[in-house]
């Protein structure tokens, strides 16, 4: 995917205006946790056999049971394999730099791993209340969740709410959308893509409720609507759709002409 927007970096600064794909910097802050998560996954290959997943991703039973409490914290720096790695630093590369640099090192930072260790929490927790309610067996007290995507995601939700109306274009499939619809878009393509559950939807949505929560805190992004303005969109859309429904039966009962015809 690419964020495609009029230029506030740069030339953009300057009073110019054009088009940019992808970020014209990458700051240190960023290019510090790519190659982390680089060299992270390179002794995961170097120490193959070792007990790596075991001891650093997370565990239900493990984190609370056992009391590795590290786990929510460690689990966000290991990966399942090499696409998984390059489709996680490549959304961070994508949208944390801009966000990096508007917000500022120390700010990103603290964000970033809030996400990832809050997100990692509710993995760890969510199951057990899936038992409790009898929603899900014991077995997924056991289930192994490992990567970056809760830090991610809270990325993705900061840029979409800070910068709401630049236009996001998916490379497959080539469609554009304005970055509010971000996190919409992509649980829905998650979801379609990976029909066999092997995707953790829970460390997602953790990585994004973690960040709509310090936004909301913070009160610096511009995009975070109020539970009134949600209620006012979906009233403004159920009122379109009414007066949609209302044109078509006015098109239906009209009656046609002989020069009413298509043409293509």
């Amino acid at each position: 995917m690419r964020p495609k927007e009029k230029s506030v970096y740069g030339r953009g600064n300057q009073g110019g205006g054009g088009l940019g794909i992808g970020p014209p910097f990458t700051p240190p802050v960023v290019k510090q946790i790519l190659i982390a998560n680089a060299v992270v996954f390179a002794g995961q290959i170097l120490l193959q056999g070792a007990p790596i997943e075991q001891w650093l991703a997370v565990r239900p039973v493990e984190v609370w049971q056992h009391f590795r409490l590290w786990q929510p914290f460690t689990y966000m720096w290991l990966h399942g394999g090499l696409g998984h790695l390059l489709m996680n630093l490549f959304a961070l590369w994508m949208f944390g730099s801009p966000l990096a640099m508007a917000w500022g090192a120390e700010r990103f930072l603290r964000y970033y791993l809030a996400c990832g260790v809050g997100a990692g929490l509710i993995i760890a927790t969510y199951p057990y209340l899936g038992v409790m309610l009898g929603l899900s067996s014991p077995a997924s007290l056991g289930y192994v969740t490992l990567g970056a995507s809760g830090a991610i995601y809270g990325v993705l939700l900061g840029y979409s709410l800070t910068w709401p109306d630049r236009t996001i274009m998916l490379i497959f499939p080539p469609v554009a959308f304005r970055a509010i619809w971000l996190i919409p878009v992509l649980f829905l393509l998650t979801l379609y893509m990976d029909p066999g559950g092997n995707v953790s939807h829970t460390g997602h949505l953790g990585g994004v409720i973690v960040g709509w929560l310090l936004l909301r805190r913070g009160g610096t992004a511009t995009g975070l609507p109020t539970w009134n303005q949600l209620k006012w969109r979906w009233g403004r859309h159920r009122m379109r759709q009414k007066l949609r429904a209302v044109r078509w039966e006015d098109d239906a009962a009209r009656p046609r002409r002989d020069d009413d015809r298509t043409l293509h």
